[in-house]
């Protein structure tokens, strides 16, 4: 049965917490309520990534163990102090989407069931030139830890050369996040031509172990340093966010000086409420604003990047994939691979682990989720032929797109 309502005094303001004693994240114990104070004991350093920002609120209104929905649309409901700005889509739809801007605002995003907290890359009062480049380290399945690192202090040096200074934090799920604050001079357009640039520059650096790859399935081994975050409709975890994992990892900022030795999985709530109290190494980022120039120059030289080749009725696949599974939830399409395996378990022995590619894909509001293998590794005679899928999930089945049959 729901615990009765809280209303708690932040800064002056009343915020009501609904049900406080619901536990998020079950393994550990945590409440709402504690979620709530969590943010605002380290208020100034999550303000740091999101104040101002238009920003999706990904709801876990059941809890951390079951799928998140993604809101475009700030609650007719807010409260004053929550305001809106509205982001217009090239689907040809708009939202008004929520804006925080103090304290009360975190607490009342946590309060309506987020539990980390994404916004654009770009503030409510100039909605059409971004201010921050983000790069996204995504490590292939097997890569270490180590591997991460190593291709971080790449990108630094990279951004270094490039007149530009970065500011990285763990991701609080399986890698990293390199923000650079940037001059609201340019277009999305030419950030993102930036963040490839970075992108493609690391991969000559760092051929072994950094790729620029588009398609997953030709990363191998090696971690995607992502540009496509770098885009009007696309949102990251910000910094000081806890994620929605069972241990309540945080996305935690660092300094350079303690990338090399970090670990991710020693940065939970706790660690980060005393890691706050010392100091926030993000504090000087507003400072350190930068210019693109030298990215764009560089972009110039190395010339238009690869593009995916594409057949007559579609992209020319240049790996032998089969598709496993399309399924509402991870834990569906997990099982769904299991029962492959049941059946081709001497094929699935020839795989590695960066062959197996489980995909989080966007729906209409939230995630579903893509299993498919690449059998690169499995002797052609013996590669199975695609099958019918083990989970067959249509998340478009009933949606309808304005000015579409």
């Amino acid at each position: 049965m729901p615990s009765a309502a809280q209303v708690i005094e932040v800064d002056g303001r009343e915020v009501k917490v609904t049900n406080p004693a619901k536990v998020v994240f079950p393994e550990l114990g945590i409440t709402k309520l504690e979620l709530v104070q969590y943010y605002l004991a380290v208020a100034d350093g999550a303000l740091r990534g999101v104040a101002g920002r238009p920003m999706v609120l990904k709801r876990f209104v059941k809890g951390i163990e079951e799928e998140a929905f993604f809101q475009k649309r700030a609650p007719a409901n807010r409260p004053p102090y929550v305001g809106v700005a509205e982001l217009k889509y090239a689907s040809g739809r708009s939202a008004e989407e929520a804006v925080v801007s103090d304290a009360a605002g975190l607490a009342w995003a946590i309060n309506v069931g987020c539990v980390d907290l994404n916004p654009h890359p770009l503030r409510d009062d100039d909605l059409v030139h971004p201010d921050e480049l983000r790069i996204d380290l995504d490590p292939m399945p097997g890569v270490p830890w180590s591997q991460i690192v190593d291709v971080a202090l790449v990108v630094r040096s990279v951004l270094e050369d490039h007149g530009l200074v970065g500011w990285p934090k763990t991701s609080g799920s399986r890698g990293m996040h390199i923000n650079v604050r940037i001059a609201r001079d340019w277009t999305f357009r030419e950030l993102r031509t930036a963040a490839e640039t970075v992108s493609r520059e690391v991969e000559l650096r760092a051929p072994e172990i950094a790729t620029a790859k588009w398609w997953k399935e030709e990363r191998g081994a090696k971690v995607f340093t992502d540009f496509n975050q770098n885009a009007y409709d696309r949102t990251v975890a910000s910094v000081w966010s806890v994620r929605p994992t069972p241990d309540a990892r945080v996305s935690l900022p660092l300094t350079w000086d303690e990338v090399p030795a970090c670990d991710p999985l020693l940065y939970t709530m706790s660690v980060a409420v005393e890691r706050f109290s010392d100091g926030d190494p993000w504090l000087g980022m507003d400072a350190a604003v930068g210019s693109l120039d030298a990215l764009l120059a560089r972009a110039e030289e190395l010339g238009p990047a690869e593009k995916p080749p594409k057949g007559t009725g579609g992209r020319t696949m240049t790996m032998p994939l089969i598709e496993i599974a399309r399924a509402k939830t991870k834990a569906e399409a997990l099982e769904g691979l299991e029962r492959w395996k049941s059946r081709h378990g001497a094929v699935f022995a020839l795989l590695e682990p960066a062959d197996v590619l489980l995909d989080g894909m966007r729906g209409s509001s939230s995630l579903w989720y893509r299993i498919r293998l690449n059998l690169q590794h499995v002797p052609e005679a013996q590669r199975p032929p695609q099958e019918p899928l083990e989970v067959d999930y249509d998340p478009w089945a009933g949606k309808t797109w304005p000015g579409r049959p």
